[in-house]
């Protein structure tokens, strides 16, 4: 089986976050930390990584740097959901979107692979600054070349 195009994977991911509309749900107010999530549908600088809802940006701008042999970023996201809830929403969408599961990593952390990149996803400590609430999960995306 081949890997989904770009530009299917993106509809892919389109599709997975309007779910909640697409069910009936789309006249139910949002509340505003849900609502700055919605806006930024994907991690930014990763292309087509959903933010899982209820996650939001927790830093001022993601490190992004193409070089020859890939391209690196990081970003990280906040939300009050629970590590297990973070990790089912990846297990399930990533590999919808043509990324495999790679073996876990140690603390909880997280990793896909697709073409010759991988993606990790590490529960950090919450800074004071940067975490929206006590008590927030705080998730590190970084996408490296393989």
């Amino acid at each position: 089986m081949t890997a989904p195009s770009a530009t299917a994977r993106a509809a892919l991911a389109a599709l997975l976050l309007a779910g909640p509309a697409l069910a009936g749900l789309a006249g139910v107010p949002l509340p505003a930390s849900a609502r700055a999530a919605e806006s930024a549908r994907y991690v930014e600088g990763m292309g087509d990584v959903p933010v899982m809802p209820g996650l939001a940006p927790a830093e001022e701008a993601p490190l992004v740097f193409d070089k020859p042999a890939g391209r690196i970023a990081q970003s990280v996201m906040a939300g009050t959901m629970d590590r297990g809830a973070v990790l089912a929403f990846y297990n399930q969408t990533m590999p919808q979107l043509g990324w495999s599961r790679a073996p876990q990593r140690a603390g909880g952390a997280a990793s896909f692979l697709r073409e010759g990149e991988e993606l990790r996803l590490e529960f950090v400590e919450p800074a004071r600054a940067a975490a929206p609430k006590a008590g927030a999960t705080v998730v590190r995306f970084s996408l490296i070349p393989r």
